[in-house]
């Protein structure tokens, strides 16, 4: 089974940026779709931008414009690029693959 681990998570202000990277032990291209979730302290965990192998994304109206995600398949990773962030972003950023493969998280605050 595949195996995800997350990086790049942190404390930054409102307006700041923040990259997280999910490195997959299998092979990125292999991966038909990879996401990326969240879930804010007493909220259900919600999906907040995806990938296909094909390119084709996917984004939660509330970072639409603001996120993007990406994926490398030479270096096999998978990003989230978070610009303009909001303190409403606090959360724990989870790496998904094809649906049933989690991440450990990754707590990202942002504060006001």
């Amino acid at each position: 089974q595949v195996q995800l681990v997350e990086s790049g998570g942190g404390l930054v202000q409102a307006g700041g940026s923040l990259r997280l990277s999910c490195a997959p032990s299998a092979r990125v291209w292999r991966i038909i779709k990879m996401a990326w979730y969240r879930q804010a302290p007493g909220k259900e965990r919600e999906l907040v931008a995806a990938i296909t192998n094909g390119g084709r994304t996917k984004y939660a109206d509330a970072v639409s414009g603001r996120f993007t995600i990406s994926r490398d398949n030479r270096a096999n990773m998978v990003y989230l690029q978070m610009n303009s962030l909001k303190p409403e972003d606090t959360a724990v950023y989870y790496c998904n693959a094809d649906e049933n493969t989690w991440g450990q998280g990754i707590q990202v605050t942002v504060s006001s």
